[in-house]
């Protein structure tokens, strides 16, 4: 037996018990006539101690050679610790060690393994096994276990059935590139890596599991940043016999159940939004409602003067920034700056400022009155204190442009509290998305996403104008889950697939399982998924996702721990009939 407790629970309950632990060692303190030794494990931290007085010279002597991290195990009495530790579980004990045996001993790590660490971020990720001593990576992976835990039992208490599905399947067309593996079996031919189970968990439907759920890894080969990896997990979910009130109402459910069980927070409401104006009001189609600054849109207000800037602008648009008359003009123009930075793109920022006595001062009083300023606090719902922002420019532009300006600002002042939690559904997508560069409509969500009830017809006259029936769970600002009610019938699926560009045989070659299921007896049926790296992320109130992650990979799509993608040799390259074109 290694251990008879875990470095974690011992306790003044304790006292006078022989116990033995195993661990590494944290860290030592030597001051001659007595040894201390933080021993680690998962479970936390106890105090092992070697006395001159009662330890024998040996023993004390094997104890000053111990280094970090050494693996050891103990065997000793619990006693009560003379100087006590209020910051750790176990700090009124301690173990007077009467045994040492070294397990294994350890290099002097390249970092220091605490929770305020020296290592750099690619220097931790390249010894993540180490990283995953801090309390911080481990707490984070302990968390999100939690987290999948409480989704598979409250699924599971609803009737859902976890139902696996292939990794190696055909490549289809679905947004993101595939990433693709060669087969040794069929020369010249390819599987390809899920981007998600959709056909998967669609047939079965047809199969008659009508309620679905999976714990999924998925594959997109897609530019990478902070909250994306080449490899992701899904919480998937299919329901037959279904509208799309029964899946918002199924899924507030599960995302009320992990913010009461987790977070110890009940939330009363699910607001819901459209599409439409969450882009009319926020400038994107997930956004955070923690707090206001909602879009005035001033063409009204601002058009028809002598400032042919906004005259020539499809959209004025601004947003009023609460208390932000304070600022100074240095701190304007650090703003005015920040959203002409190529990652936000405008040309420049209009500011007003709203004066605590009712007057206005604006950087363009050469060209509108009070009266004009007044009507555009009006129109973005500014008080007294606040600072009006005001940018403009084509539509879509424009938006995205004052949505990042949105988000910087409420960094800024403190509005994005990591343990406030406002739940959104956006509802009615747009079906079809127009590339601008091709001319060409592409499924905005997946090609077996059905339109609203009623709007088929319009796909021949007005495609731009269907509404899909389609929703997404924001949650503080991110997209957590998204899905569909589906196209159930080969008819409306070969219309969608015409639509999209695919000729018949397209149509034939790429999905024909998926239509040839369609004939007998698909029910209705939806879903969702859910992201659940950064599902668990916010959750544990962070940004980003990969602390969140075991082994992740950096921005360049790379594991340098093990150091891939790397070379196959040329046997492996002979036997899969490949030849490189480098």
């Amino acid at each position: 037996m290694y251990r008879s407790h875990s470095c974690g629970e011992l306790r003044e309950t304790h006292i006078n018990t022989v116990v033995t632990l195993s661990g590494w060692v944290a860290k030592t303190r030597d001051k001659g006539f007595v040894v201390w030794v933080d021993l680690r494990d998962r479970y936390g931290i106890t105090q092992l101690v070697f006395d001159a007085d009662r330890t024998a010279a040996p023993l004390l002597e094997q104890a000053r050679n111990l280094g970090r991290e050494f693996v050891i195990q103990v065997k000793g009495k619990v006693i009560e610790r003379a100087s006590k530790n209020d910051n750790i579980p176990t700090g009124n004990i301690e173990v007077l060690v009467e045994e040492l045996q070294i397990l294994n001993e350890s290099k002097t790590p390249p970092f220091t393994i605490e929770n305020d660490t020296d290592g750099g971020e690619d220097l931790r990720m390249k010894y993540r096994y180490l990283d995953i001593r801090r309390n911080p990576v481990k707490n984070n992976l302990i968390f999100r276990s939690k987290v999948t835990m409480e989704v598979r039992k409250y699924l599971s208490d609803q009737g859902f059935i976890e139902v696996e599905t292939p990794y190696l399947i055909k490549s289809t067309p679905e947004g993101a590139r595939d990433f693709v593996v060669p087969s040794r079996m069929n020369e010249g031919q390819f599987y390809a890596l899920p981007q998600s189970p959709q056909t998967f968990k669609q047939l079965l439907m047809v199969g008659g599991m009508d309620k679905y759920f999976q714990i999924v890894k998925c594959f997109r080969d897609e530019d990478l940043r902070a909250d994306r990896q080449p490899e992701f997990t899904q919480i998937d979910c299919e329901m037959a016999f279904v509208e799309q009130e029964d899946i918002l109402n199924a899924f507030e459910g599960l995302t009320r159940h992990l913010l009461k069980e987790i977070k110890g927070i009940d939330v009363a409401s699910f607001p819901r939004m459209t599409y439409d104006k969450a882009m009319a009001k926020y400038g994107n189609d997930k956004p955070d409602i923690r707090f206001g600054m909602e879009f005035g849109e001033l063409n009204a207000v601002a058009q028809h003067k002598d400032f042919n800037v906004f005259n020539s602008a499809e959209l004025v648009v601004g947003i009023a920034v609460p208390g932000a008359n304070t600022y100074t003009r240095k701190e304007i123009d650090a703003l005015v700056d920040w959203v002409k930075r190529p990652q936000v793109g405008a040309l420049g920022m209009v500011y007003c400022r709203y004066n605590e006595d009712g007057s206005f001062k604006s950087s363009v009083d050469k060209f509108y009155d009070q009266e004009d300023l007044a009507k555009w606090a009006e129109a973005t719902n500014a008080k007294p204190g606040d600072l009006i922002c005001v940018l403009s420019g084509e539509t879509n532009k424009v938006r995205a442009q004052l949505s990042a300006l949105r988000m910087e600002l409420a960094t800024r002042l403190g509005l994005r509290n990591a343990n406030e939690f406002a739940p959104l559904w956006v509802v009615d997508f747009p079906l079809l998305e127009l590339d601008e560069e091709t001319g060409h409509y592409h499924a905005m969500h997946h090609p077996f996403t059905s339109p609203k009830p009623g709007q088929l017809e319009l796909l021949d006259s007005d495609p731009g104008a269907v509404r899909a029936n389609a929703y997404d769970l924001v949650l503080n600002g991110n997209e957590i889950g998204g899905g569909s009610i589906r196209i159930h019938d080969k008819e409306t699926q070969s219309t969608m697939f015409k639509h999209l560009g695919f000729t018949p045989e397209e149509a034939k070659a790429q999905f024909g399982f998926l239509m040839d299921a369609f004939q007998y007896g698909a029910p209705p049926h939806g879903g969702i998924a859910f992201g659940l790296d950064r599902l668990v992320a916010i959750l544990g109130g962070q940004e980003t996702i990969r602390d969140f992650i075991a082994f992740p990979k950096n921005n360049s799509g790379r594991d340098v721990m093990i150091d891939a993608p790397a070379p196959i040799d040329e046997e492996q390259l002979k036997e899969l009939n490949l030849k490189l074109d480098l």
